[in-house]
């Protein structure tokens, strides 16, 4: 296994008596993409939260590159490499795709913000823009509105967003979620194509995609890893057919 882009060493989170993450180990290396599932109100989104640095974990470690970054904000943990998409769109809609990615530039690259001036005006952070949108397969929506496009669209901005960040890891948060069977299949395809270059974390709920794409998954119950392995042998795991997956076949 080559070098670990994210570990995490024995995470912990509580809120007074109640555990929501407890003892997580977890070791992410290049290339790899790692799904985190289970059931809701397993503390996969909490877990997310510690990752990025939205929640400061109650005990435990987390590494990135080597680095303990455990306390630092979640600005510095994207200044090292580290980029996640949310549940939640978290697009601007009055701006055009092409300007969200734009702004995303503008704060990786830490350029002035100027008020009167958009910043898709910029040529240097509108072709890194439009190469990211190319990627995701949405340069023919780039002048497009972001609050009118569709929502599977919204998920395909976000992960280019993620992109320009130039990041080692990417953590995303059920990119399929509310999203039709068409285009879940076009952000597995995406993903797919992003798989081996990053090191990705996925949390989803569509197992189809789960074990069509991940080379690792680990499942999440009552905070605990209860298993973590190739995806064959937790399909085959009783307990989490037990906890979690129940009698569904998955191709």
């Amino acid at each position: 296994m080559s070098e670990p882009v994210l570990e995490l060493i024995g995470l912990r989170k509580a809120y007074g008596a109640l555990v929501v993450t407890d003892g997580v180990d977890l070791c992410v290396p290049h290339g790899e993409l790692h799904a985190l599932i289970g059931p809701n109100g397993a503390g996969k989104t909490t877990l997310m939260n510690q990752i990025s640095g939205n929640a400061s974990p109650s005990a435990g470690e987390i590494r990135l590159l080597g680095e303990t970054v455990t306390h630092l904000s979640v600005a510095a943990r994207a200044r090292r490499g580290m980029a996640r998409s949310f549940q939640i769109s978290s697009v601007l809609p009055e701006f055009t795709v092409l300007e969200n990615v734009a702004l995303s530039v503008q704060a990786r690259s830490g350029s002035s913000y100027r008020f009167w001036s958009a910043a898709s005006r910029e040529a240097r952070l509108n072709d890194r823009a439009m190469g990211a949108l190319a990627e995701v397969g949405l340069q023919d929506r780039a002048y497009a509105p972001a609050g009118q496009i569709s929502h599977g669209e919204k998920r395909a901005l976000e992960i280019a967003m993620a992109l320009v960040l130039e990041p080692k890891i990417l953590l995303l948060d059920e990119p399929m979620a509310g999203t039709g069977h068409e285009e879940s299949e076009r952000i597995t395809a995406l993903l797919r194509r992003l798989k081996g270059r990053y090191a990705i974390v996925l949390v989803e709920h569509d197992m189809q995609a789960v074990f069509a794409l991940a080379d690792r998954v680990s499942v999440l119950v009552y905070g605990k890893v209860i298993a973590s392995g190739p995806p064959t042998s937790i399909r085959e795991n009783a307990e989490v057919r037990a906890a979690y997956l129940g009698d569904e076949e998955f191709a």
